[in-house]
């Protein structure tokens, strides 16, 4: 639900606060945001409550009045349904980051030669990884595992190293002491155990299987394969608990990065 243009259901059995890691509250970070979206022009789609939705961009905002314009020319029907339901749920990516925020409040502004939407500036933003977009490599063997049984052999539990991991999948560290996996795999329930207080289960197919030379990937001899993995239907709770680690280890390494 974090790949496209939608937004994402923020309301599910958990509540709003399981989602309080992604929310963006602080006024100053919102409004980078935003000057970000504006200065890069870049795309903007309002979902009415309707199911209908419109493409924009930011063209102005200030927060003096509290106001948020959007480039209103060429969809009057969009417009319409806009004023009519007076509210939208906006998304945006910034890179491999998807912004989404509520808009209330909108009317329509018409100048000498170019009209505007406007509405209130959002006073919360949540900030999610685009599927598929921010990778966490491991930094050492004692990184992430993931735990399942060979599909060959069920007797054999296996415990792999992560190689990366993503909203959409992750890598695998396979040894060439241990039986194969094929490419096209199921791999039945994989419980991936991220840190020693992060971890979920979650079904995965094996999509491609490549070879790692000789103590490239855990430092040890004997080398092995790359198992490339995609999660089958990762649930609610297991999204949200991949979410929160990858934006801490992406936070994290921006503030290293700074060092």
């Amino acid at each position: 639900m974090f790949q496209d243009t939608r937004p994402a259901e923020l309301d599910p059995a958990g509540g709003l606060a399981a989602w309080a890691e992604f929310r963006v509250t602080q006024p100053q970070e919102r409004l980078r945001l935003l000057r970000e979206l504006r200065d890069g022009g870049v795309p903007v789609v309002l979902n009415t409550p309707d199911g209908s939705s419109m493409a924009t961009a930011i063209w102005a905002l200030d927060p003096a009045l509290d106001r948020l314009s959007f480039s209103a020319e060429g969809q009057a029907s969009q417009v319409t349904s806009l004023l009519d339901t007076d509210e939208a749920v906006a998304v945006a990516y910034l890179e491999s980051v998807k912004l989404q925020f509520d808009l209330q409040g909108f009317m329509l502004v018409r100048g000498a030669q170019a009209h505007a939407l406007q509405c209130r500036l959002p006073h919360e933003i949540y900030r999610f990884q685009r599927r598929e977009g921010y990778r966490v490599r491991a930094a050492s063997r004692n990184d992430p595992r993931a735990r399942f049984r060979h599909p060959s052999l069920p007797e054999m539990q296996l415990a792999l190293r992560v190689l990366d991991v993503s909203i959409g999948g992750c890598a695998l560290w396979l040894p060439f002491d241990v039986p194969p996996l094929q490419a096209g795999t199921v791999l039945g329930q994989v419980q991936i155990d991220l840190d020693a207080d992060t971890r979920f289960t979650v079904g995965a197919v094996l999509q491609h299987v490549s070879s790692i030379g000789t103590g490239q990937a855990d430092g040890r001899e004997g080398g092995g394969v790359r198992l490339g993995c995609q999660w089958q239907q990762l649930p609610s709770a297991a999204e949200r608990v991949l979410q929160r680690w990858i934006d801490r280890s992406q936070r994290r390494r921006h503030l290293l990065s700074l060092d």
